[in-house]
């Protein structure tokens, strides 16, 4: 674990809540998302470990007076970062019939077989048919896209009806580090790795976005249409995050 310990220059800025979920500050070109707490403490302290970036600060310190400390440490920040990321990196799979992958949170099974390219599901399972020496992970990629597009515009439609929204485009995201994104202009874009977790985390990411058509912010008034979504997305938002760290790759 990483840890830096700073000074605390006052200012007159506004000071924000006692804590902040979901904040995120630029780097460079790099967003990075990091959690904010508040205690009784003199000085501002970074911390970085297999969770991210946390933040501890005085109860007085603004908002600009952490981001600002944020910015003048980028350097440090992004290669701590980026240490945490490469002993993170995951076990290449290699795919073979008979294996199992998490479909939608469960062990599902995956048979490849010989002759003309071919994807079939039967109860959750995965049958991928192709030519014979043909790398099987390409048609495995396109399967899973497939499935998880299907599975967005119907979770999309689900929870846009509430917000009185109609549904937004959707685009796929093959992001290493984002689950979604969402915009006014281009839509909602959503990570199709997704369709390896569980229902209820996948429904988190998508009401999260689609809150973001209401605040395009991470202010309270954003997380009370969360909420109004989804009430349970603090369970899922957490599990979220442990589940990122073992997503599957090959």
């Amino acid at each position: 674990m990483a840890q830096l310990e700073l000074p605390l220059f006052r200012d007159a800025a506004e000071r924000p809540p006692a804590d902040a979920r979901g904040a995120a500050l630029l780097l460079g070109e790099r967003l990075v998302p990091y959690e904010l707490r508040r205690s009784r403490r003199r000085t501002i302290g970074l911390t970085i470990d297999h969770r991210g970036l946390r933040v501890g600060a005085p109860l007085r310190a603004s908002l600009r007076e952490v981001e600002n400390l944020i910015r003048r440490h980028e350097a440090w920040v992004l290669q701590k970062l980026d240490l945490w990321r490469q002993r993170q990196a995951p076990t290449l799979l290699t795919i073979s019939d008979g294996m199992s992958l998490p479909i939608l949170g469960e062990a599902r099974q995956l048979g490849i077989s010989v002759g003309p390219a071919r994807i079939s599901w039967n109860d959750g399972h995965l049958q991928l048919t192709l030519p014979e020496n043909k790398d099987p992970r390409a048609l495995l990629e396109r399967a899973l896209k497939e499935r998880a597009r299907a599975l967005f515009v119907e979770r999309l439609a689900h929870y846009a009806a509430p917000l009185g929204l109609t549904v937004p485009p959707l685009a796929l995201s093959s992001a290493r580090t984002r689950w979604g994104s969402c915009s006014r202009v281009s839509g909602i874009r959503l990570n199709w790795r997704l369709i390896h977790f569980p229902l209820a985390v996948v429904d988190y990411v998508v009401a999260h976005e689609l809150a973001h058509l209401k605040e395009m912010n991470h202010s309270p008034r954003f997380w009370s249409v969360v909420e109004q979504l989804y009430p349970d997305y603090q369970p899922a938002r957490a599990q979220l995050k442990h589940l990122g760290q073992s997503l599957p790759r090959w």
